[in-house]
């Protein structure tokens, strides 16, 4: 967990706006932890997991890409719900309901990504 973190503030060093570095990493939800808990007990990804920050239509999100051959992203609300699956699947093109999440998502801010990457 610590290289991600050093990933993080060498990125908020190296990107404007990207605000300032605390010493300590920012707080995050319980559910956010557990769902990188559940992603560590298995074997890497390909490509391995992140957690992606973004607003949309008004909102903080958080979206997990797919990972491999047609499987489904996940886009979470603010409280872990499951929004839609934005990308992926089978046709590449999610479950339909948040089709224009590429093209209205702002303000990424990468939360996490599996440090044992490829």
């Amino acid at each position: 967990m610590k290289s991600a973190w050093n990933v993080l503030i060498l990125l908020a060093a190296i990107l404007p706006g990207a605000g300032a570095c605390s010493a300590n990493p920012p707080a995050r939800a319980a559910w956010i932890d557990g769902l990188i808990a559940g992603f560590e007990a298995k074997p890497v990804a390909n490509p391995p997991h992140r957690i992606v920050q973004y607003r949309y239509q008004g909102k903080t999100v958080y979206y997990v890409p797919p990972s491999c051959c047609d499987r489904p992203s996940t886009l979470y609300d603010e409280s872990g719900e499951v929004v839609c699956s934005p990308d992926g699947g089978f046709t590449g093109r999610g479950d339909g309901r948040c089709a224009d999440f590429a093209a209205k998502r702002s303000d990424e801010v990468l939360i996490w990504a599996d440090p044992r990457g490829r």
